[in-house]
């Protein structure tokens, strides 16, 4: 195999692989990244059982192949190569790099080895990828990062025709968020389960554009979702089980709302974090001419307080109640707007978080977070 083209090129495809590749491989193999060059295209891979990244780019080919070399090695060689054409040799069981007076030589690994890639689907629909990214940020961060609860550490993605909704919780916040594409099929339904970590990934990696998505929604065994860009494909396995009914935590009607201006509030969030526990609740006092007392430690502990403005309605007493400051932040960093309502049905019952513009208007649609009060304590 011999193959030449322009270092830019070549570093950013790698670098763009080089993201699925694991931490700790199953196998060796896993921790190489493929190229395979013919016809003047030279096509990049990586693979870990779960999850799989490939992309192209044309190249001067005078030879075509396959090899399979060290994927953090090479992303590391291309992106300090001079800014010279870079020719790629398979030489004996060595590949060599070489960039004007720069020469590397790799070790190859058994290609034959290496695991096939699952197969794309065809394409189920298109959706923005910048409207993609936002929404899987937004669902994402209510996930559970703990791997011993596989379902809660994806996001349910229940398709409906022209709409698909992004569920995700790990049982103290649940986060909700509907987005609109395009299907192939306008009367597509299902749902599938994706790893939280694995389609964030992905949405961060496609970008610009339309994304096209296959997506699996029978529900059968070895199932992926697959999403391409401009000839970069990556495909997640699906995970398998009964997703739990979540939509019913969200109350059909709260007669109390708060409507805050976040920023302010999410910087006071942060100050609570330099006095208080990670787990300290924050204690939150809403009251009827237009304030919110924040207040958190106790006894001979540090502790914080501070005042802000707010828009109160619904309850002419004080009305106290107390969050998990990380994940309220959480709740307030994936709202974009100016203002955040917080709807209330009692203090000791979750909250629900949407964006809201103007702060005696309506909330806008499409976002809710819900978020489990905690007990505080004294």
């Amino acid at each position: 195999m011999i193959i030449r083209v322009n270092r830019d090129v070549l570093a950013d495809a790698v670098g763009w692989v080089a993201h699925t590749l694991p931490q700790r491989p199953a196998i060796p193999v896993l921790a190489g990244i493929m190229l395979k060059a013919a016809d003047d295209i030279v096509t990049l891979s990586a693979f870990d059982f779960e999850a799989s990244a490939r992309t192209r780019f044309e190249a001067e080919v005078d030879e075509p192949g396959a090899v399979l070399v060290s994927g953090r090695m090479l992303s590391s060689i291309a992106k300090s190569l001079p800014n010279k054409p870079v020719e790629l040799r398979l030489d004996g069981n060595k590949v060599s790099i070489d960039a004007g007076s720069s020469h590397f030589s790799l070790a190859t690994m058994p290609v034959d080895e290496y695991p096939d890639l699952p197969k794309i689907p065809e394409v189920t629909g298109t959706i923005d990828a910048a409207e993609l990214a936002v929404a899987v940020s937004q669902v994402a961060v209510a996930a559970s990062g703990d791997d011993t609860l596989p379902l809660l550490a994806t996001v349910q993605m229940v398709v409906n025709g022209p709409k698909i909704t992004m569920l995700a919780t790990d049982r103290y916040r649940l986060a909700m968020r509907e987005v609109d594409w395009t299907p192939v099929d306008g009367e597509v339904e299902g749902a599938a389960l994706v790893k939280a970590r694995v389609l964030q990934e992905m949405s961060k990696q496609l970008t610009g554009g339309s994304v096209d998505v296959s997506l699996d929604v029978s529900g059968g065994t070895g199932a992926l979702l697959a999403m391409a860009v401009s000839g970069q494909q990556m495909t997640s396995q699906l995970t398998q089980g009964d997703y739990p009914n979540v939509l019913g935590l969200f109350p059909a009607e709260t007669p109390i709302h708060a409507v805050v201006p976040r920023a302010p509030l999410l910087e006071a969030l942060r100050r609570v974090s330099l006095v208080v526990e990670h787990l300290a609740p924050v204690r939150m006092t809403f009251r009827s001419e237009g304030t919110l007392g924040l207040d958190a430690g106790r006894g001979d502990d540090a502790e914080f307080s501070e005042q802000l403005s707010c828009y109160f309605t619904g309850s002419d007493d004080e009305f106290l109640t107390a969050f998990n400051p990380g994940y309220l932040r959480d709740g307030l960093a994936a709202i974009d707007t100016e203002y955040v309502r917080m709807s209330f049905t009692h203090p000791n019952k979750p909250a629900v978080l949407t964006a809201q513009t103007e702060p005696e208007g309506a909330e806008v649609p499409g976002y809710k977070y819900l978020l489990m009060p905690v007990r505080y304590p004294g």
